[in-house]
């Protein structure tokens, strides 16, 4: 009797180990913290909510600024994500490999800068392709655009007036951005509840953006919306200098996305990463206006965690 009560005993035993293994690894408990480009606000909710339905134990704790402030935090030792989406993948690039924060940079999706504005905007039933600029020029009418010394839209912005100045042959347009009549904002989706409530006119926003608030826009020619590969040699032609002395050139916008190396939650970072890359994440991303990089590209095959080499593909990247 003494040994079917042992067998029965190990067989009791043996069941709540394995059920505690199955209740963890589907309710496991723990933090996945996101640091974002206030662009992927509602993206990354998409996805969050997917990786949650899978892992609904784990707290997931997103923040978002500009790419360009998320970058200072991240240096600055005020913010230690586990993984950081920037709208500009460059700065994970030139930024935070460099100094040793990460290792590597996939290349995600892609975007493109629109003129985004509202019904009741001044002059909202004549703005077209052709004549925008000569709208927002307008004494009346106010524009507004991010900072470009704390988000990639910011620059973006300016390199859309550039590119316009020697697209159309009217260097004018370029002024534009000085006017008393153009409003910053830290960062770009800052702008949206102006245009919402009518202190703004107009804005220059990522077509995503627009797309997911419901705004109007007006699609600005492929040659200055920084929006295609086959004008990267014209995008080149626009230049800034931030307040830190560091000149950006124009160039198509393509989102990157990274783990960190002190990441203290990897193994939900990378799960979390297989849904943003895997066919789920490209119907989000297609679905709010954002087209998806398929296959995901990095310059860092060699150093890209095995889960997510899947995923991406190579891509050379010239010095």
């Amino acid at each position: 009797m003494k040994t079917k009560g042992y067998l029965f005993l190990a067989v009791l035993l043996a069941i709540c180990v394995l059920g505690g293994f199955y209740y963890t690894s589907k309710h496991s408990c723990g933090k996945l913290s996101i640091l974002n480009a206030g662009s992927l606000v509602i993206p990354f909710e998409r996805v969050t909510q997917s990786f949650q339905s899978k892992y609904p134990g784990v707290e997931v704790v997103r923040e978002a600024h500009g790419s360009r402030e998320c970058v200072k935090l991240i240096l600055g030792g005020q913010k230690h994500p586990d993984i950081f989406g920037s709208a500009d993948w460059s700065l994970i690039a030139d930024e935070l490999i460099p100094e040793g924060k990460a290792d590597w940079v996939i290349i995600f999706a892609r975007n493109e800068m629109v003129l985004a504005y509202t019904e009741h905007s001044r002059y909202a039933d004549e703005i077209n392709p052709e004549n925008w600029f000569e709208i927002i020029a307008k004494p009346d009418v106010k524009t507004g655009h991010a900072d470009p010394d704390a988000d990639p839209c910011g620059y973006r912005s300016y390199f859309v007036l550039q590119l316009a100045a020697e697209y159309y042959g009217r260097p004018e347009i370029v002024v534009l951005w000085n006017s008393s009549n153009m409003v910053v904002r830290h960062k770009s989706v800052d702008l949206i509840a102006l245009l919402e409530t009518g202190e703004l006119d107009y804005a220059f926003e990522y077509r995503s953006i627009a797309v997911q608030h419901g705004l109007k826009y007006v699609d600005l020619p492929p040659e200055i919306d920084l929006g295609s590969l086959e004008y990267a040699d014209f995008y080149a032609h626009a230049q800034i200098t931030l307040k830190d002395g560091k000149v950006i050139r124009g160039e198509p916008i393509n989102y990157g996305i990274t783990i960190l190396n002190d990441a203290e939650n990897m193994r939900y970072a990378l799960e979390w990463l297989k849904i943003l890359l895997g066919e789920e994440g490209q119907q989000i991303l297609e679905e709010l206006g954002q087209p998806p990089v398929v296959p995901a590209l990095t310059p860092n095959i060699d150093k890209i965690p095995d889960e997510l080499k899947p995923y991406v593909a190579e891509i050379k990247i010239n010095p």
